[in-house]
């Protein structure tokens, strides 16, 4: 069994005064004046208040004493010291819940969520609600240890599955993620069902075999491919040049900031707020610094390429991931729009499907009350 060894964030005063004499020193492009200055990427106003914030407001040390907030450790497990929030709730040890992130965002996604997940009688809740959190980082994110070459999302599930059973203990566990860790959590359900026995997406990535099937299925995927052709630059580029994007954002605070920001922006709900409302700039420029200090914007979009390697997300002709899924549906999805339920059951068994009334890709961020809420409803029911 894998040693596990308490973690803490430690950044000191010279790591951080480095960075942000980087950010003071940015030699700022000339920029379009155009009326949407989020057309052409990250809006240079927008991005201009965040770094004055960042250097002049950000308190990184209470940021880090945040980070610090709940117990977290790492675990060897293969080639990988791998990072992970362990939480037990309320549940005691009876109720395991595994939640994995994506990218641009990190473990610190679930942030608002953990305590209500784990202690919902001291928000009010049910006890019977809750579970022991268990929040990775993943392989190459933050505080996890780096690849030497781009690693996938299912081998990711394996290293996970394994942090689950064996490091931790559960025999069996329950699995929520978004964007990447949705595809990871997909894994966990198609190659460990024994284990992984019921999983809870809020963004859905197995494909079935064959053509979108009827009028609806067909005018969501003309809709997904739009959005791919106006917004998926920065998949086709870490998919096939993801060292590219790392030799430009080496040592590039700035730089970091305003590609991670970009998507932040684009995939959000922010039909009745501003992106300032969504995301804190405090928040944001959390979830900045784990990429900018530990490196990690490098392996981040190796990760991407990892997708590519391990052979996409296709599954054999006829092949429907059978383990119970639930579905959270949230509207402000731009890029990853939700599919017609027709489309979805194809590939998954799903056993439960929740149009939500509001938020976008990041959800545990952007809405962190309606995720915990359909969280705890799909755990009563499976």
């Amino acid at each position: 069994m894998a040693k596990i060894k308490p973690f803490e964030v430690r950044w000191t005063p010279a790591e951080v005064d480095a960075v942000l004499d980087r950010v003071r020193a940015y030699p700022w492009p000339v920029t379009p004046e155009v009326p949407d200055g989020w057309a052409y990427g990250c809006d240079a106003t927008w991005l201009k208040s965040l770094c004055a914030y960042w250097t002049g407001r950000y308190d990184w040390r209470a940021a880090v004493a945040d980070l610090n907030r709940f117990p977290q450790f790492t675990a060897r497990i293969e080639d990988f010291d791998i990072h992970f929030l362990h939480v037990v709730g309320e549940a005691g040890g009876k109720r395991p819940l595994i939640v994995t992130h994506g990218w641009p965002g990190s473990h610190y996604e679930f942030w608002q969520a953990i305590e209500k997940l784990a202690f919902p009688s001291r928000f009010g809740g049910d006890p019977a609600d809750a579970f022991d959190v268990v929040v990775p980082s993943l392989p190459g994110f933050g505080f996890s240890s780096k690849p030497t070459s781009p690693i996938g999302q299912r081998a990711t599930a394996r290293l996970f599955n394994t942090l689950m059973t064996e490091v931790l203990g559960y025999p069996t566990y329950l699995a929520q993620g978004g964007d990447w860790g949705a595809v990871v959590t997909s894994w966990l359900a198609r190659d460990f069902p024994v284990h992984a026995r019921a999983i809870h997406l809020n963004m859905l990535v197995f494909r079935p075999p064959g053509p979108p099937q009827g009028e609806a299925e067909i005018a969501w995927a003309a809709r997904q491919e739009a959005a791919g052709a106006q917004m998926g630059a920065y998949m086709r580029l870490q998919v096939s040049r993801p060292q590219s994007i790392a030799w430009m954002g080496a040592g590039n605070p700035v730089g970091q900031a305003a590609w991670i920001a970009e998507q932040f922006h684009d995939w959000s709900d922010l039909s009745a707020k501003s992106i300032d409302e969504a995301f804190p700039q405090d928040r944001l420029l959390t979830n900045i610094m784990i990429y900018v200090m530990t490196g990690s914007f490098t392996t981040g979009a190796w990760y991407y390429r990892g997708l590519v390697e391990e052979g996409g997300l296709g599954f054999e002709p006829g092949h429907r991931l059978e383990v119970p899924t639930a579905f959270a549906n949230f509207p402000g999805e731009p890029l990853y729009e939700g599919p017609p339920r027709s489309f979805a059951e194809r590939a998954y068994n799903i056993v439960r499907w929740t149009d939500m009334p509001r938020g976008g890709h990041f959800a545990a961020m952007e809405e962190p009350d309606l995720f915990v809420e359909d969280v705890r409803a799909w755990a009563r029911e499976v």
